[in-house]
């Protein structure tokens, strides 16, 4: 069975940075696209970054410039370096594979604000 643990969130000041974790077993990160996903109060689940098995990475135009998506494959842990964070960044962020399981781990909140 799958499993997608994420970590990493927290509080912190626009500008600032955090780098979340998703630890996963039951597939290997190397050999599947995995993607980053977030979910704002109120808001539907929304794409943020992925990397492909060759290591090919996208982001949505917000992000872009700001996040970076990367794995660990001796670890089968997928990353994403999250910097200059805005406020409209606040949500709590998931990672799955693409396309997805349908094993959502409980996600990382991560909150930008002074």
């Amino acid at each position: 069975q799958v499993q997608l643990v994420e970590s990493g969130g927290g509080l912190v000041q626009p500008g600032g940075s955090l780098s979340l974790s998703c630890a996963a077993s039951g597939i290997r990160v190397y050999q599947n696209m995995m993607g980053w996903y977030r979910q704002a109060p109120g808001k539907r689940r929304e794409w943020v970054a992925d990397i492909s098995s060759e290591g090919t990475t996208n982001y949505r135009d917000s992000v872009e410039g700001r996040f970076t998506i990367s794995r660990d494959n001796t670890v089968n842990t997928v990353y994403l370096q999250m910097n200059d964070l805005k406020p409209e960044d606040t949500a709590v962020y998931y990672c799955n594979r693409i396309p997805n399981t349908p094993y959502w781990g409980q996600g990382t909140q991560v909150t930008v604000s002074s």
